[in-house]
């Protein structure tokens, strides 16, 4: 008897990670759960009714090259090599390139946000080459795709995400292993609940996760969700910068670290 598909998932401990832990779980899925608040994620799996075979949970910060490199491995050991897995792991804080200390905050978020998502794919490449099969989801932005004020690190650290599962699509294509692109839009977590601009189009993390497994399941190569932040992401993509820049004059700014 085949063991039920397994997903492996970073940032597992709150919204859009947690989000598709239960989805991938309702839809048969074992669970491999990675995040620096452990404990936070075992509770949460004991709620879910998890058993051990249900849901492996994995401590390790994405930053620390050794600890998700192990996680990974230990992945493999335990549970085996996941069908999917999904970078999640993200920090969103703005900065302000004249303040010196902001510098260290662009270096923590392009560690996290895109060294990050590297780190969490690397250990599971070999083995989903050789198997021929396997998906590699990199969760980007919708802010990705322009640079908004205040929001340096996140906008282009989320453009480097693009770019990076983009060229990984073409490396990993000849072996079959899918490289799928989400885009959030702005979803309703703790991340977000602190910005001090509207969010057009603003939807649960379960409404996320249920249209992100759809296109996971699909392996649709890039995805905008919800759609209508797809079009809105267009429509910006193609305003010239003098246009831009007034449409988003006085717009508050990405909240500081410690504000």
């Amino acid at each position: 008897m085949n063991a039920a598909p397994l997903v492996f998932i970073t940032g597992a401990s709150s919204g859009i990670g947690q989000a598709l832990a239960a989805r991938f779980r309702r839809a048969g899925y074992r669970l491999a759960l990675v995040a620096r608040r452990e404990a936070e994620v075992r509770a949460w799996a004991t709620a879910q009714g998890c058993s051990e075979a249900d849901a492996g949970v994995y401590a390790a910060d994405v930053r620390d090259l050794a600890a998700i490199e192990a996680a990974g491995r230990a992945c493999i050991a335990a549970q085996g090599v996941p069908d999917v897995v999904i970078a999640n792991a993200g920090i969103s804080v703005g900065i302000d390139t004249e303040i010196f200390d902001d510098l260290e905050v662009m270096r923590a978020t392009y560690e996290t946000n895109v060294i990050g998502v590297a780190a969490t794919f690397h250990p599971f490449m070999r083995a989903m080459r050789r198997r021929r099969s396997g998906t590699l989801v990199g969760i980007a932005s919708v802010a990705g795709i322009r640079g908004l004020p205040g929001h340096g690190a996140y906008c282009s650290s989320k453009s480097a995400v693009i770019s990076y599962c983009e060229s990984l699509r073409g490396e990993m294509r000849p072996d079959a292993v899918r490289v799928v692109t989400l885009l959030p839009g702005y979803i309703d977590t703790p991340l977000t609940r602190e910005n001090r601009y509207s969010m057009p189009f603003l939807m649960t993390a379960e409404d996320f996760a249920d249209q992100a497994f759809e296109a996971i399941r699909a392996g649709t190569s890039y995805r905008v969700i919800p759609w209508q932040m797809g079009i809105v992401a267009k429509l910006l993509r193609l305003l010239p910068n003098a246009l831009f820049d007034r449409v988003l004059a006085g717009r508050p700014r990405k909240h500081r670290q410690g504000e």
